[in-house]
């Protein structure tokens, strides 16, 4: 991993952790408002989120927001094989932290979804440019799981932040996936 990519993350995360409560719900409700415009927005199927934790811009709008045909699912950490699969979950259901203190949806492992069960998967990131390429976290738990879905079974990738976390270049490594899209709390842009 580059020193630069290293800064970047780090300045990334500072600067959204720097955003105060009342700005975060309202950046939620604008990427909310992103997400459904989007002309490949899901009416049905399973939708993969995220908790949003350490300043992550909160997806709880969007996931309200939702047509009730749409089933909300949460990644959950497969130790296994270093990889995500899915898994369903409501406001309410019980949850577990995971070694990242990240919480889980608590799940029967019958209930676990492979990516390629998603209709649209919303993707964290640290910083992004206007090409659709993003930096996550630095795990690499979201381009391992991501790259080994067959093309004809890929749902639609969506790189979701705040507006001030878009940076002018990101130079991409060969394991990145590219986005289709990238939506912020003010805009949307598209690979």
């Amino acid at each position: 991993m580059s020193t630069h990519a290293i800064q970047l993350r780090k300045q990334m995360r500072d600067a959204r952790k720097a955003l105060s409560a009342p700005a975060r719900l309202q950046a939620a409700q604008g990427l909310a408002e992103q997400l459904l415009a989007l002309p490949f927005a899901p009416q049905s199927g399973y939708v993969a989120g995220y908790w949003a934790v350490d300043g992550e811009i909160p997806l709880h709008a969007w996931q309200l927001q939702l047509p009730h045909t749409c089933i909300w699912c949460l990644p959950v950490l497969d130790e296994a094989t270093d990889t995500l699969k899915f898994a369903p979950w409501r406001p309410g259901d019980a949850t577990t932290q995971n070694k990242f203190g990240i919480p889980e949806p608590t799940f029967e492992s019958s209930a676990l979804l492979p990516p390629e069960a998603m209709t649209l998967i919303a993707l964290p990131l640290t910083a992004f440019d206007r090409s659709a390429h993003r930096i996550g976290m630095g795990g690499g738990w979201y381009d391992r799981t991501l790259a080994q879905v067959g093309a004809s079974a890929r749902p639609r990738y969506v790189g979701v932040g705040y507006e001030l976390q878009c940076v002018e270049s990101i130079t991409p490594q060969t394991w990145d996936i590219r986005c289709d899209a990238i939506c912020t709390d003010t805009h949307t842009y598209f690979s």
